[in-house]
């Protein structure tokens, strides 16, 4: 996946977490990922090649929010 990563992006996870989410929100780049369930709010750390491997698609980008 050919995409730049930043906090406060929405990302739908290929597996389902326990809860039943797939929807994870980016709370930390960098070589690790840190990303909390939409579902229950867990958050789990994630080396960089295993985030990125395990993302379906993009839900929700930071950028896309237009700031004043």
């Amino acid at each position: 996946m050919n995409h730049k990563f930043s906090i406060g992006d929405v990302v739908e996870m290929k597996k389902q977490h326990p809860c039943g989410s797939k929807e994870w929100e980016v709370t930390r780049v960098g070589a690790d990922f840190k990303i909390k369930c939409l579902g229950c709010d867990h958050q789990v750390m994630l080396p960089r090649t295993k985030f990125e491997k395990s993302i379906k698609k993009v839900i929700k980008s930071a950028d896309d929010i237009i700031q004043p």
